[in-house]
Parts: C-alpha cells; structure tokens; sequence
C-alpha cells in the first residue's frame, strides 16, 4: 500500500494537479483508496499517451502503401488437400504433446446485446439456451479427449466482469472441466483523460475512471500473471486465441496449428471472405510489404471495392480474430514495457469535475487508450495466414438484432448443423419459414461433420427441431 504523499507528489510530477488536489482534499479509507490507484498507474505511459493522443497532431496518419496479402487458400486441389493434410498432422502432434494452449478473449459486457452480464453468459443456442462459455468449454473438453491432451484453458476477463465471470463458472462447476485447468487473468486498464486537457477523470471521489487497455492487454494480462512463464516451463509453445462472441470457431484446429508452425511463425491469422466491401472487418493485408490488419475505417474505398477479373473482391481477406501466438514471442513482446502501439478512442464518459460535480456529457469528452492485438503481426518474424470456410467458422454475436447478432448467429448455427446431418444421409426438416428447423450438437458429442456421420445410430431421423446431448441423446423433439 503505497503512502497518499507519494501518490500526490507523482501526480504533481505528472501535471495532473486536478487529481493531486482531490486526493489532499479526501481524507480516511477514501484518501487511501484513491492513493492506491494512483500508485498502480504507470504515470510515465499515460503522460506519453497525453502527450501523443491529446496535445499532439491528431490528423490522420499515412496509412501506407497496401497491397494483397498472402495468404493459404482453402484447398481446391491435390496438392492442396496433401499440404493441409500435412499441416493437419503436424498440428494434431503439437495437441497430442502438450504444446499448445487456447486462450479466450471474454473481458466484454453484453450490453450491445441488450444482456445483463459477461457476454460469454449470453444464452445463444435457440433450444437449450446453452450460453458461449458453456459452447467454449465443451469444445475444449472434447478436444481434450480426441488428442488426449490437458490443453490448459486461460480466459481473460476485465476488472468489470471478472468477479462475475468466475461466478458463472463456479455456480457451473466449470462446465464440467476441471477447474485447476481453467486459468483467469485479468486485462489491464488505463484512465480516461479529458479530451482537452489530457487531466485524469474520476468516476466518483475516490475512484479513478479507468478502461480496459483493449484486448492487446493480452500480452500484458499473461505476462503479470505468470501465465506466459507457467506456459514456458510446461512445455507449452503456441498459444491459440479467440473471441467469445463466435460460437462457430474451431478451437484449437489442427489445421492453422500445424501451417503456424512448420511455418516457423510467430504469430499468424485466418481469414474469411469479406461478403461486401464495406463490410465491418480488419483486413488482413501487407502494409510496406509487411503483414498486418488494416481497421475497416482505414481502408479507402477504392481499395475496399477494388475487383478482380472474376468479381470477387481484390482484398478479401476479412480477419475472424482469432490467432497463433508464439510464447517465445509474447515473452519478448512483454519485455518491460508492452511493445504495442496505443490507439485513441473518443467517448462519453460521466465523471466528476474537479470540484466535485458530476458532470454527464452529451458529447464525447474524454479519451481512452487501448492497444490492438493484431498490431502485434508486424513485429513477428514470420506470420502466415490461413483461409477458412466463413460458413464453418465464423457466426459472431455482437449486436442486439440484425447482423451478427444473435437471431443471425442462430441460423447459422443452424444451416451448420443441418449440413452436418445431411453428410450423414440425415433428412432435416424445414421449419414454416423454409429455413432449416433448431438444430443443436454438443461438441463433446461431435465436433465436426464427420465425428456425426460415425456415431449416429442407424436409422436415425429428424422429426422436428432437435438437440443432441454430450452423449447424442435427443434432449428436444
């Protein structure tokens, strides 16, 4: 616990007088708990954020030059099917020996959704309301059991729904895992600053208004938990991250872990084809030559439009956010101080004026900073991106209806598993508006289409909408 004095005098160090003279004016467990937020700041970043995001020149930057990226199409031939299936094994090797761990970005909240709590709690499934985490953890327990690997499980959460994240697990007895394989870290933050003076803004008296560093925290979340040594020592080499908002994606697969490493890459993508140009996705390109994501905003138009010969699109290459990560390379990314650039973001925040009024902006007022994952890509020494089938692998939930929500995500899901069926010479009815009935498989009773095809029974028919238990009984219709 550090002393008020010293809190104080690092504030008027920093010449964030405003703060300094709110925690004098403070007295009791109140003083003391603001001075223990202070002390935890890194005063000597957020200086430098100030000076580049809110004194300095905030005119847009050039982006570069852009060019295609390279990338690992989805086979379409021998020699294409021979490469995956070589890229397969070598992946299936590196589960079966312990070398890779999954990581799940979950610090987000579900009020896009219109949902109350950690949107990994978000109730998705149309029939047993199964939530992501729950769809997550039964994807790493029957990859567990397919390679017959441990696969430790780490999970970020932020400072607003960690508590709360950890809740649900425990009140799920960890969805059926054990819970010494489930590791939380928590994402870093950073405090808001007022838009025009750069000053720290307070939440309440003795509160700092702080954010979430953005989930390039990663790094930094693994490195001061002891994550990145702990996996270091164990054996583990590559860490394989993904978001909670994708009930679709393929934890772990085999395929992308075994391309990243007889690639020798540190750090590698899959990718997707962008369905429209201004379709709201990173865009996986060579920015000077070197691979790196280009934010949807970024991209001028006429390179988002551009087409080839055939009408598709010239940069099609739409990130799914999820990656390979090399624990030598988060190692030496997090030596000192993060080696990822900070970006600005420009919001309404509801703070407290130095003299103690509250004041509720109608208009963005303060800056936040938060650094990007994928800014990572350009200081790997090799990266490699793998193309993957959109409609197998990428259904997200972010917004409360329309696109990508989770009426969207449903169908999905749902046109998923109706080709699974039909691979497995199993008729699936229509429901009255032509589309696919509800359909749920449990990952731990199949993972893909071809673990369905080899353990449903003969015989076995679709009457109406239907939910297939971890053991392939019929938990609807």
């Amino acid at each position: 616990m550090g002393s008020v004095a010293t809190a104080i005098d690092a504030l008027t160090a920093a010449g964030q007088q405003d703060l300094a003279k709110a925690l004098d004016q403070l007295d009791g467990p109140s003083q003391q708990h603001l001075a223990d937020q202070v002390n935890a700041l890194d005063l000597e970043l957020v200086g430098e954020l100030i000076n580049e995001f809110v004194k300095g020149d905030q005119s847009d930057k050039p982006l570069g030059e852009v060019t295609e990226a390279e990338t690992i199409p989805l086979p379409a031939d021998d020699a294409g099917r021979s490469n995956e299936k070589a890229a397969r094994e070598a992946g299936e090797t590196l589960l079966r020996d312990g070398k890779v761990a999954a990581f799940l970005l979950a610090g987000g909240q579900g009020s896009r959704l219109g949902f109350d709590g950690p949107k990994g709690d978000y109730p998705y499934a149309p029939i047993t309301g199964r939530t992501l985490f729950a769809q997550h953890a039964a994807k790493i327990a029957a990859t567990r059991t397919r390679y017959g690997c441990d696969l430790p499980w780490y999970i970020m959460t932020s400072p607003q729904n960690d508590e709360a994240t950890k809740a649900i697990f425990t009140a799920a007895d960890h969805f059926g895992l054990d819970p010494a394989s489930v590791t939380f870290v928590v994402q870093g933050t950073l405090p808001a600053v007022d838009a025009e003076t750069g000053a720290i803004l307070r939440a309440t008296p003795d509160t700092i208004s702080l954010a979430a560093d953005g989930h390039g925290g990663l790094f930094t979340a693994l490195r001061k938990s002891g994550a990145l040594e702990e996996m270091s020592a164990a054996g583990i080499s590559t860490i394989f991250s993904f978001q909670v908002d994708n009930p679709k994606v393929r934890i772990c697969r085999p395929e992308f872990l075994g391309y990243h490493h007889l690639a020798g890459a540190e750090m590698s993508n899959t990718a997707v084809r962008k369905v429209s140009p201004g379709e709201k996705m990173g865009l996986v390109a060579k920015i000077d030559g070197t691979t790196a994501m280009v934010e949807y905003t970024d991209l001028p138009d006429e390179l988002a439009e551009m087409r080839n010969d055939d009408g598709s699109l010239t940069y099609w290459a739409g990130s799914i956010a999820v990656h390979c990560i090399d624990v030598d390379f988060a190692l030496r990314l997090t030596e000192g101080r993060l080696q990822l650039p900070f970006h600005r973001a420009h919001k309404k925040i509801t703070h407290l004026r130095a003299d103690g009024e509250v004041v509720t902006p109608t208009e963005p007022n303060a800056i936040k900073f938060e650094a990007f994952l994928f800014d990572a890509l350009p200081m790997a020494s090799v990266s490699i991106t793998m193309e993957s089938a959109r409609d197998d692998e990428f259904s997200p939930i972010k917004n409360a209806e329309g696109s990508n929500s989770g009426e969207s995500a449903r169908e999905l899901m749902n046109e998923l598993y109706s080709r699974w069926f039909e691979a497995a010479g199993v008729s699936v009815p229509a429901a009255a508006d032509g589309k696919p009935v509800n359909l749920e498989i449990d990952p731990r009773f199949a993972l893909d289409a071809d673990e369905l095809a080899a353990k449903l029974p003969a015989g076995f028919t679709l009457d109406g909408p239907t939910a297939l238990g971890p053991d392939g009984n019929k938990l609807n219709g």
